[in-house]
């Protein structure tokens, strides 16, 4: 059984004493300032980093040796001279004075040891490991890593103590984050994105969002699906905008988990301008947009040298006949299956050769990805024959023979599945 009890000091605006002016008395000193703890050093002698903050008024300094008396006053104390007299000396003052003492030299001899600390916005998380310093800190630095992840469970149960009231008199006003959950795959969100979702009381979730990430939250977070297919549009945009700051006013933090990128064909710019127009605080987190990532997972680069050397995105609603022409410009299509012949032939008519290569990608990332190859000339027949079903991204241009299942094609297979 350990005989150390954990606890977290509130050392702001509370005098705290170092005793030695080196590197260690240095790393103390400023963990200590960043809590707002006043700081008196003693030591004859200070490293230059101290010296500095000496110099500008920020820490206090008796440039001697320790002597009796320096500890009044003081919360807490540390001790780090590289001498075990000295610091045998003030630890036992300490311990006489009834106040705790960090002994750098020692373990045994303190009667407060300084764990391994990891910090990610107002969380905090420290690390004893049987008074052995390395160990802990490679246990600090796995927790670390999972709390950037976004793998542990960051979502707050208890206001701030510094929170102001929100509109129903419960915590402070909540946040939105718009956060790009990528093509699908859950390994394609960001870290910000993960740990957003983490700490978040209500999630707004689009169709293709990557919806397996839904399985990682508590019981008690509100989910809230939005998703829209073609020409089913169950939630109206302006209702959306509605619920973001809805909830967000009644002091909750939400994340309007997106498809893609939120500002690439996601109205991700509507959301924001709605937000601030209410006053709601909003964070946009970027996301892997499907008119790369979703061509790349079927071997398409949208450019290569040589090959090409621009791409344009565009959805296939919109007019073609301003984007470049040539076969050595990648055109990205996005929701487009329905309108696949029609698109073709417009690309046709505007200057590009039938013989363009294209490709279909459903469901990038997802259990259903396929691909059907073809041409501007064949395309449209080729999907209605495998039976290509939205979501889909389709790609035009020189760029499509890079994929490694153009040759098969080439020698008379429609369609391939890469899934």
């Amino acid at each position: 059984m350990s005989d150390l009890y954990p606890l977290g000091l509130r050392v702001h605006g509370r005098l705290v004493v170092v005793v030695g002016g080196g590197p260690v008395a240095a790393r103390r000193v400023r963990g200590l300032l960043d809590a707002g703890a006043r700081v008196r050093v003693v030591a004859p002698a200070l490293s230059e980093g101290l010296a500095a903050l000496v110099a500008d008024g920020t820490v206090e300094h008796r440039p001697r040796g320790y002597t009796v008396g320096d500890l009044d006053g003081a919360w807490l104390v540390h001790t780090a001279t590289g001498d075990p007299a000295v610091d045998t000396a003030v630890a036992a003052d300490a311990e006489a004075a009834r106040t705790f003492c960090v002994v750098a030299s020692d373990a045994a001899a303190a009667s407060a040891w300084v764990p391994a600390v990891t910090r990610l916005e107002d969380v905090t998380v420290a690390v004893h490991a049987g008074r052995d310093p390395r160990r802990a800190v490679r246990l600090r630095d796995a927790v670390a890593a999972s709390l950037a992840a976004g793998e542990l469970p960051l979502r707050r149960v208890r206001a701030r103590l510094d929170d102001s009231r929100g509109e129903d008199g419960g915590t402070r006003p909540g946040r939105v984050a718009l956060v790009g959950g990528g093509p699908g795959a859950p390994g394609l969100v960001t870290g910000r994105g993960r740990r957003l979702l983490a700490s978040a009381d209500v999630v707004v979730v689009d169709r293709l969002g990557p919806r397996s990430l839904l399985t990682t939250l508590a019981d008690d977070v509100e989910v809230i699906d939005v998703g829209k297919a073609s020409g089913n549009h169950p939630v109206p945009q302006e209702r959306i905008n509605e619920l973001l700051v809805e909830h967000a006013r009644a002091g909750r933090d939400v994340v309007r988990l997106k498809g893609g990128d939120p500002y690439v064909f996601g109205r991700g710019g509507e959301e924001v301008a709605a937000c601030r127009a209410a006053g709601v605080e909003v964070e946009v987190v970027p996301g892997v947009t499907s008119a790369v990532s979703v061509p790349a997972a079927v071997g398409i680069p949208v450019t290569h040298r040589g090959v090409a050397a621009g791409f344009s995105v565009l959805t296939a609603h919109e007019a073609l006949d301003d984007v470049p022409g040539g076969t050595d410009h990648t055109l990205v299509l996005l929701m487009g299956v329905t309108r696949l012949a029609r698109t073709a032939e417009a690309l046709v008519s505007a200057g590009r050769p039938a013989e363009t290569p294209v490709a279909v990608v459903e469901d990038g990332y997802g259990p259903r990805q396929r691909v059907t190859l073809g041409t501007l000339a064949t395309i449209a027949g080729r999907a209605a024959a495998a039976g290509v079903q939205p979501p889909a991204v389709t790609v035009v241009g020189d760029v499509v023979r890079l994929c490694p299942d153009w040759e098969p094609h080439a020698a008379g297979h429609d369609a391939v599945s890469t899934s």
